[in-house]
C-alpha cells in the first residue's frame, strides 16, 4: 500500500495481485486484506474528505518567508515528507473531529515524524476553525509556544496541510510540521 498525491487528493495504491490466496494461507496477507476492508468501510461511512489541503505548503511559502524574515529568522522551504506528516495529522483530527497531537492508533508526533523518514529536530503546530492561511499564521504568531516553533532557527523546512470537516466545508483541521 503506497500513498500518493493525485490532483490534490491522497490516493492509495492497491496491489494488483490477490492479497489473500485461500490455497496458501498467510497471516500477514489476511491481516492486510482485513485492514483494507476496514479502511474501505470507514471511507464509505465518513464524510471527511482527506487530502484537500495537500499542497498548502507551496501556497503558504511566501507568507511563511515574510513572517520569518520580519522576525530575523532564515527562510523555510516546503518539504514533501513534512507535508505528508502534516496531512496525516490533519486527516486524523478531521476524522476524530478534535484537535490533538496524537492519534487514536497510538501514534504520537515523534512516531509520525520517524514513520515519514524525518530525522533531527521537529515541531508541530495544529489548529482548527474557519480560517485561511493568513488568519492561521496570525493566530500562531500571537501564541508564544506556536510563535517559538515558527521562528525556531533550527528549522529550515516545513510542511503545511489541512483537511476539511465533513460537517462544515468551511471548517478546517490544520497541521504544520517543521524540521531541518
Amino acid at each position: 500500500m503506497i500513498g500518493r498525491k493525485s490532483g490534490g487528493m491522497t490516493a492509495i495504491d492497491i496491489p494488483s495481485r490477490p492479497i489473500f490466496a485461500p490455497h496458501r494461507p498467510d497471516r500477514r496477507r489476511f491481516l492486510a486484506a482485513a485492514g483494507l476492508l476496514a479502511l474501505a468501510g470507514l471511507a464509505g461511512c465518513t464524510s471527511v474528505r482527506t487530502g484537500e489541503g495537500a499542497g498548502a505548503s507551496r501556497s503558504a511559502a511566501r507568507l511563511v518567508a515574510g513572517i520569518r524574515s520580519a522576525n530575523g529568522s532564515g527562510p523555510l522551504s516546503p518539504d514533501v515528507r513534512l507535508e505528508q506528516a502534516a496531512l496525516q495529522q490533519a486527516g486524523y483530527m478531521a476524522g476524530a473531529t478534535r484537535m490533538v497531537h496524537t492519534t487514536g492508533w497510538g501514534k504520537d508526533f515523534s512516531s509520525r515524524v520517524k514513520g515519514n523518514g524525518i530525522e533531527g529536530a521537529a515541531a508541530e503546530n495544529i489548529a482548527e476553525g474557519r480560517m485561511d492561511e493568513k488568519r492561521l499564521f496570525d493566530i500562531w504568531m500571537n501564541s508564544p509556544p506556536h510563535r517559538r516553533n515558527l521562528l525556531d532557527p533550527r528549522f529550515t523546512r516545513f510542511g503545511l496541510a489541512y483537511v476539511r470537516s465533513g460537517k462544515d466545508p468551511d471548517w478546517r483541521y490544520w497541521a504544520l510540521v517543521l524540521g531541518r
